[in-house]
């Protein structure tokens, strides 16, 4: 073993043992320089994590989200400065100037469903259903295009844009133009009339000293801002695709790289593009849900990646991704 794979295993020490662990994989030029499982995917089961591990990506989801709209985009089907009220009528006047491009990067001002959710809720949200809920909501934040902030309302609305200009079920669209034709043959948006989830890491959360497992929430069913699984096996496939035009051409590939809107009180991120955060040479962004903590940071000038998941509610990985990174090659923070 190197001595750069040890110092790398002394930093995920916490992952190792009968604990809920994590996946790790360092990229650099589209190859593995290391690729590790630490502790396990099911407790209950003693099932080791390995590359092949399949965790809910929570928030780091939306760059599949964007990427579906860009593909459409790039067919035809749709324009991102389309009005949103084109494909989802009904929404209240307060949210009549808002664009998909405005969802794309939080400067819609839509107002947080998971603020609003009905009480008495029974059973999990769907992206539908967040529809529902922001139809009763005639107010924003902010006038849209003036401002940022973080919305995972936004990308529950874009899932279903996707499936009125495809005609897909969103699932089914992300398996036909991004999984199948990448190779990424066990990433799934995960619904429970859908295919099971192979290879499923299940999440835990450390309570009253003993981590039990806290796998779904009321909005753990919600496809567009936070419900697909992947493995960081697969996500390699897909880290190699945005440095070509396997799946977009070059102009609209760019777009999702561009800084879309100005992003404050966040750190580390000066702006926000397509899915994705911004900051100096990095491309990265962090998914948080009940039971996982997951984080992908690229420095596309370096064809350096760096990938955690983890299924655990604690800790956020992000600084241990970065202080990774520099081991392999990064700048320091």
């Amino acid at each position: 073993m190197s001595a750069r794979q040890q110092a790398t295993d002394r930093l995920m020490a916490d992952y190792q043992g009968q604990v809920p662990g994590a996946a790790l994989l360092v990229l650099h030029d589209g190859q593995p320089l290391y690729a590790r499982g630490y502790g396990l995917a099911s407790l209950e089961d003693n099932t080791p994590v390995d590359a092949q591990t399949n965790f809910r990506l929570a928030s780091v989801s939306k760059q599949f989200t964007a990427m579906a709209i860009v593909l459409l985009a790039a067919d035809g089907r749709l324009q991102l400065d389309d009005p949103l009220a084109r494909w989802l009528p009904g929404l209240p006047p307060a949210t009549r100037d808002i664009t998909l491009r405005h969802l794309l990067v939080h400067a819609s001002g839509l107002i947080d469903y998971e603020d609003v959710m009905p009480d008495g809720l029974q059973g999990q949200l769907r992206d539908a259903d967040v529809l529902e809920i922001l139809k009763g909501q005639d107010r924003t934040y902010f006038t849209p295009g003036s401002s940022y902030r973080y919305s995972n309302s936004a990308y529950a609305l874009l899932a279903l844009v996707v499936e009125k200009a495809s005609g897909m079920a969103y699932p089914q669209f992300l398996h036909e133009r991004i999984f199948s034709p990448l190779g990424m043959n066990a990433s799934v948006a995960r619904t429970d009339e859908g295919p099971a989830v192979a290879q499923r890491a299940w999440g835990y959360s450390h309570i009253d000293g003993q981590w039990q497992r806290t796998d779904q929430s009321p909005t753990s069913a919600v496809l567009g801002d936070g419900g697909i699984y992947s493995s960081i096996s697969d996500l390699a496939r897909w880290d190699a695709a945005l440095y070509d035009q396997r799946l977009l051409p070059a102009q609209w590939l760019q777009q999702v790289f561009t800084p879309g809107n100005t992003v404050q009180g966040e750190t580390d991120v000066s702006h926000y593009g397509l899915g994705v955060r911004l900051q100096g040479e990095m491309v990265w962004h962090s998914g948080e849900s009940i039971g996982f903590r997951n984080v992908q940071i690229r420095w596309p000038q370096r064809k350096l990646s760096v990938i955690v998941l983890s299924n655990r509610n604690a800790p956020e990985p992000y600084a241990l991704a970065r202080r990774i990174a520099v081991i392999w090659g990064a700048p320091a923070p």
